[in-house]
């Protein structure tokens, strides 16, 4: 260790009473972290990439300091898809800290790794009370039914108005317009459950039929259009 001049010249004083790191709430037990294997738990993180041209949302289940589950998600990028692909191979099986300064590939994840660090290291994860967290494989949860990501797709303009893309439910096909020309209903197309059934064999026409459905008051509608068409 090498010492500035000033130092070497001080007299030594006690230092008193030390109290170590505060405790943080971790899988339903306050803990003192003083390593990577002090701390689990499960939680999101959100980063975005430098341009802002697209973000990714980061769900990480660490058990004892080790990233055992990792779901990746982005959107706005083409390339960010094989970024998550990499980054999906690359995060499980190593510590925070090795994660933290891990090239995730794409911008948008390493900044979501740093927000997500932040929260963990603080003890702000979503099973900071849950005894015992949440098993491996919590994190598909997410993802629903068909496993595909929430993604809510809309566009407008001033000129022509608004156009639902896609919603939570699904793909939309078909919004529903009142005689004012007002949204007042919408049709979907779940995605994951007619990719599902044409798996197991079932007609495809058929399973995108038995996948839509609608909402509001789609019925009354004094016409529809494609909001992809029209």
């Amino acid at each position: 260790m090498i010492y500035s001049e000033e130092v070497e010249h001080m007299c030594p004083v006690a230092k008193g009473v030390c109290h170590g790191p505060a405790p943080i709430p971790s899988e339903g037990n306050w803990v003192r972290v003083k390593e990577n294997s002090d701390i689990s738990g499960l939680t999101h993180g959100v980063g975005w990439c430098a341009p802002q041209q697209g973000a990714c949302k980061l769900t990480l289940n660490v058990k004892n300091g080790v990233i055992e589950e990792a779901l990746v998600e982005t959107i706005g990028c083409s390339g960010m898809t094989h970024s998550a692909a990499m980054s999906a191979e690359i995060l499980p099986g190593k510590t925070l800290l090795e994660a933290l300064n891990t090239d995730l590939v794409c911008d948008a994840i390493n900044v979501a790794m740093r927000e997500l660090f932040l929260q963990i290291a603080y003890g702000r994860s979503q099973t900071a009370f849950s005894e015992g967290g949440l098993p491996i494989g919590a994190g598909l949860e997410d993802l629903g039914k068909g496993l595909r990501s929430q993604v809510g797709t809309m566009f407008g303009t001033t000129a022509k108005g608004p156009r639902y893309l896609e919603m939570a439910e699904g793909y939309i096909t078909r919004l529903a317009l009142d005689k004012d020309s007002l949204i007042i209903g919408y049709e979907f197309v779940h995605v994951g459950k007619a990719m599902n059934a044409i798996k197991k064999g079932k007609d495809a026409n058929q399973a995108i039929k038995d996948a839509t459905g609608s909402y509001g008051r789609f019925a009354e509608a004094a016409r529809y259009i494609d909001p992809r068409e029209e």
